[in-house]
């Protein structure tokens, strides 16, 4: 019988289940999300900080068994690059050939796709007015609180990968449990999570983990959420003060892949 380590039975359920990156979001964008949640400045990045930083999320990625196209491969490989070349000494600026700063060439990158990413947003926008696919209860919220909601942002990808680790670091605190290897399947945690929003109409991220007892549950209930998001039936959005609320979608408009 395995030991309850043995990762051979879990890494089989998930190698079943692959969750392909594309249908979310690509490397630019993780940069993106980087620079923005340490709040630093896209023509100065700290390539340091940002290239371990990167690293790591390819590391959950890997761990999630979430399909990490070749792009996001290459991106590791040119921080690291410019990484290497940051620690070089600086050639001397009164050359009359000085060499360009190794950063500039994704920094232009990263500008050209925020704007490619800001437009398509915009056209986004527009689809869902046009349609109506989507109406926050707002009058329904203000009529239980006694005052209107928070404005909400709708989450990234890897703003819930970054609110999963957040999840995983608060695991590590708690007293060993041993249990039996899990076995769960990612269909049948879809189906849990849709028995426990059933009656509700939203409840926090964290909320959804606190029936997971150790990580390869904690990963499969992650994973299932994501692939609940893809087939749409979740939404996803984030309150000024971070705090992540799960909403799942009436059903006709599930039904609208």
């Amino acid at each position: 019988m395995p030991e309850p380590s043995d990762p051979i039975e879990f890494e089989s359920i998930l190698g079943d289940y692959p969750v392909h990156l594309e249908a979310f979001e690509g490397p630019l964008d993780l940069l993106l999300h980087l620079i923005k949640r340490h709040q630093v400045n896209v023509y100065d990045i700290p390539i340091a900080l940002i290239t371990q930083q990167y690293l790591d999320y390819l590391d959950l990625m890997s761990e999630l068994n979430l399909d990490v196209v070749g792009e996001f491969l290459v991106m590791a490989a040119t921080l690291i690059h410019i990484k290497s070349r940051m620690l070089l000494p600086r050639p001397d600026p009164s050359q009359e050939d000085p060499e360009e700063d190794p950063r500039e060439a994704l920094v232009r990158r990263l500008l050209e796709h925020q704007r490619f990413k800001a437009a398509a947003e915009l056209l986004h926008e527009k689809e869902i007015q046009r349609s109506a696919q989507w109406g926050r209860p707002d009058g329904r919220v203000a009529e239980v609180v006694g005052e209107a909601p928070e404005p909400e942002l709708e989450v990234d990808l890897f703003s819930l990968m970054s609110a999963f680790r957040h999840v995983l670091e608060r695991v590590r605190q708690r007293p060993r449990v041993y249990l039996p290897p899990e076995q769960m399947s990612i269909e049948t945690r879809i189906e849990q999570l849709l028995a426990r929003l059933d009656g509700i109409e939203a409840c926090g991220f964290e909320d959804l983990f606190e029936d997971a007892q150790t990580r390869s549950a904690m990963v499969v209930t992650f994973l299932a959420l994501l692939e609940m998001i893809r087939m749409k039936i979740l939404r996803v959005f984030q309150q000024q003060d971070g705090a992540i609320r799960v909403y799942r979608r009436k059903t006709e408009e599930a039904g609208r892949v």
